[in-house]
């Protein structure tokens, strides 16, 4: 119904971060891929919800919200399946960037002998 809105939450956040922090830091933790990712899972998902009818262009937008009933499944599964998504995406870039850092651990541990 609304799971992408999570994500959504969550790439706004890391856009503004990745503004605010300087482009070097950013570049260091690859916040770029970070943001690809929630973004590109975000307008997935979205066209995902709009072919299925779950969101129009019409208010109330979400057709959850049209029958009060159906909020609560709406916000469960939101915190379900949204904060999932989440978790998973940041983990996977998360371990994408402490992969790529683990050569240049090792090239700063390399002993040189004579």
């Amino acid at each position: 119904m609304a799971c992408f809105l999570v994500p959504a939450g969550e790439a706004v956040v890391t856009t503004i971060a990745q503004k605010a922090v300087g482009k070097e830091k950013a570049e260091k933790l690859k916040l770029g891929w970070l943001n690809t990712m929630l973004w590109g899972g975000v307008i997935l998902l979205a066209i995902e919800h709009i072919w299925h009818g779950e969101v129009v262009p019409w208010p109330p937008f979400l057709t959850a919200m049209q029958n009060p009933a159906d909020i609560p499944v709406m916000l469960h599964e939101m915190a379900l399946v949204g904060g999932t998504m989440s978790i998973v995406i940041t983990l996977t870039w998360a371990i994408l960037v402490a992969l790529l850092s683990l050569p240049a651990k090792f090239a700063e541990k390399k002993v040189v002998r004579d």
